[in-house]
């Protein structure tokens, strides 16, 4: 079976029959990195040893007849701010380049149980902070489907392993739309969880009460697999909730056909790109053959989302990356440092790059004297309009379906010198994480790289924990 033909589903029910061993598949991925990822740059490190001794103890379970689970055996890569102990985790960034995790993130430890093959960690923006790929310290990640562009960020990495076969799955971390943006640009599926579905302890943190993580696949069947087994509650994180996600896989049709979906009037705007507009019809076109009714509803407050956003996130930017001063974490090595503030200069001046280093500042500006209710506490009320909006509209509807990005993935270097235009990129996407609801991102067709056609992708939003009703609709999406 080749590479590009496996699913989590079908990796499984093939392990099963012994049509492959674990460590097979496993190895074949590691040659196919070596050869493929010189063209995409989709990893930063490679965990090819661990791997191999993970494939060959879930071989030795089929063996001995034990039971295995979904995810046993399926090589994930991990995009590079979620902590594997003893492993270099850098956040894409130089301040953390020398940085060894002492411990696993919940999710990389629920994946090591479920018997998953971690094959590395995936570059992003640094510290989260894009929407390109191109902000990483170490490298730029291309689009599978044309080298000249973005994979979308800051999930690039995740996002473009998955699309170019070099992982069977990934997970992403989300504040603004960092999973779904770069799905939708690589042609994959990517899964924005409501926020406390998934325990964010191990995650380096970006903007704490927007974070995320989700995973990227290639189906909306796989992602349903993947979140499950990452999903629950966590003991180190409070915001965690428990809460039983056994109906999100095999979905019943004559419940989902019971649904109805609202098409915000704020969101298919005039600016959209031809190619994203006829997407969109195509998406609607397909969920209506299913017998699903639509309706157009109202969310007035959407017009303020980046705004807001560009508020709180940097203003939680500022507080979190406080920490890295160059004490506990790790230090920018060969620096002359005369005194305590010298250290401090030094280590973040350089450590830091210009993206960053913008978003603290404003972060900093936004919750100084004189600034913070003019600011950060307005922006907190209209966060709570804008989730009012969604309350008010899921009385209405059970699902939201929008854009996910309003134009297909751009060139690599055409947005950088406008912060303004790359910010733009995630205004679809936005909404849910201030509202913190969970929303996916499809690929309106199957995609082929052989096919050099720019991917498209539609988002449906979802009422709280009701991340069923937007991975039923996706799944029997795809069937279509």
């Amino acid at each position: 079976m080749h590479l590009h033909d496996l699913t989590i589903k079908s990796f499984g029910e093939g392990l099963l029959r012994k049509e492959f061993s674990a460590l097979e598949i496993t190895q074949a991925y590691l040659n196919y990195i070596a050869d493929k990822d010189r063209e995409v740059g989709a990893y930063l490190n490679l965990h090819g040893m661990e791997a191999i001794r993970s494939a060959e103890a879930v071989d030795v379970a089929i063996s001995e007849g034990r039971r295995i689970g979904p995810i046993a055996g399926v090589p994930v890569a991990l995009k590079d701010n979620m902590l594997v102990d003893g492993s270099r985790t850098t956040a894409g960034s130089k301040i953390l380049e020398n940085y060894i995790s002492s411990y696993d993130a919940t999710v990389t430890k629920k994946l090591k149980e479920g018997g998953a093959v971690v094959l590395g960690k995936t570059n992003m923006d640094e510290f989260a902070m894009g929407s390109s790929t191109e902000n990483s310290a170490f490298q730029i990640t291309r689009n599978p489907y044309d080298p000249k562009r973005v994979p979308g960020g800051s999930s690039g990495g995740s996002a473009a392993a998955v699309a170019a076969n070099i992982a069977l799955a990934a997970l992403g971390s989300d504040t603004g739309g960092s999973i779904r943006q770069p799905a939708a640009f690589c042609g994959v599926v990517g899964l924005k969880p409501t926020y406390g579905a998934v325990s964010r302890h191990g995650l380096i943190a970006m903007s704490s009460s927007l974070d995320q993580i989700g995973p990227i696949t290639r189906t909306v069947e796989d992602a349903a697999i993947l979140f499950k087994a990452i999903s629950g509650k966590d003991e180190f994180d409070s915001t965690s909730v428990d809460t039983d996600y056994d109906d999100v896989i095999n979905p019943d049709l004559d419940d989902l056909k019971n649904l109805k979906i609202g098409l915000p009037k704020e969101y298919f705007i005039s600016g959209l790109d031809k190619k994203v507009s006829d997407g969109m019809d195509l998406a609607i076109a397909k969920l209506k053959s299913l017998g699903l009714k639509f309706e157009e509803i109202s969310l007035p407050n959407t017009k303020y989302a980046l705004s807001v956003y560009y508020i709180i996130m940097p203003a939680e930017v500022s507080t979190n990356l406080a920490r890295f001063d160059g004490i506990r974490y790790a230090r920018i090595p060969d620096l002359e440092i005369k005194n305590l503030k010298d250290l401090y200069l030094k280590n973040r001046g350089l450590g830091f790059g210009a993206e960053a280093r913008r978003r603290i500042l404003l972060g900093t500006f936004v919750l100084s004297s004189g600034y913070y209710d003019a600011y950060y506490a307005k922006a907190q009320k209209v966060r709570t309009l804008i989730k009012r909006d969604f309350d008010e509209a899921f009385k209405k509807v059970d699902v939201v379906l929008t854009p996910v990005t309003p134009t297909p993935a751009f060139k690599i270097g055409e947005k950088t010198a406008d912060p303004m235009q790359m910010y733009l990129s995630d205004i679809f996407t936005i909404p849910a994480n201030l509202a913190g609801l969970p929303a996916i991102s499809i690929p309106v067709k199957k995609y082929s790289l052989a096919d050099k056609e720019l991917p498209i992708g539609f988002q449906l939003i979802g009422k709280y924990f009701r991340e069923k009703d937007i991975l039923g609709l996706g799944q029997y999406y795809e069937k279509l």
